[in-house]
């Protein structure tokens, strides 16, 4: 089966050398410059691309938009989409625990039911100061989503394949604060949403690993 043999692929390609950032820098907009290794008070996240099949359409990503609620008025990524995850905690085990465990809180799939079969290239975020590990994971089914209301505004569901496709790949002009207008960022377009910055980043080098892993399968 086509979309069990992308699995396949892309399990077996995560644990070769991956390529990293110049795979992520092909989303990343012009004013975010190569960085240096994260300062050593970078703070730690885990995030999951959590694969799931939907029947006749092939495998799908779970991203989730987050809250723009008042809540959290320090929350730099407010309203951006993203995988689901976030901040380590210190009784977390490992970070891929940790990605698991908000995966579960953030969207409701038991973390029981998810498979991880590797690993993305490490993202610095000097906005939030986060250091971000990415885990990638699969379930057997489409998930039955329970978005946690606090911080998550809606659950987008997109297949695989869109992100493949290159005019997913679009740029524009992004509105951050008064009188702060990025020109001209790249992005991908998810039924109408901009999902841009550090998800963009590391959306494109799983397509990148993707790519070639079916090249070689």
């Amino acid at each position: 089966m086509k979309q069990d043999r992308l699995i396949l692929a892309l399990s077996d390609e995560l644990q070769k050398q991956l390529p990293g950032q110049e795979a992520q820098y092909q989303m990343a907009h012009g004013v975010r410059q190569r960085v240096a290794p994260p300062p050593a008070n970078a703070r730690q996240a885990g995030v999951m691309a959590l694969f799931y099949p939907v029947p006749t359409e092939g495998w799908h990503l779970v991203f989730i938009e987050r809250q723009r609620s008042a809540n959290n008025p320090n929350d730099r990524h407010a309203g951006q989409i993203s995988f689901p995850g976030g901040k380590h905690e210190p009784e977390d085990p490992s970070m891929e625990y940790t990605a698991l465990r908000e995966t579960e809180e953030e969207v409701g799939v038991d973390r029981q039911s998810v498979t991880v079969i590797g690993k993305l290239t490490e993202l610095y975020i000097p906005v939030s100061n986060f250091l971000v590990h990415p885990y990638v994971g699969i379930v057997e089914r489409r998930p039955q989503f329970v978005p946690d209301p606090a911080e998550v505004q809606r659950i987008l569901e997109v297949p695989f394949g869109h992100l493949q496709h290159p005019k997913a790949r679009q740029r524009t002009d992004l509105e951050l604060a008064q009188n702060l207008i990025l020109k001209g960022v790249p992005y991908f377009n998810v039924g109408g949403k901009v999902l841009w910055g550090a998800t963009a980043m590391m959306v494109s080098e799983l397509v990148a690993v993707a790519e070639r892993a079916m090249a070689r399968y």
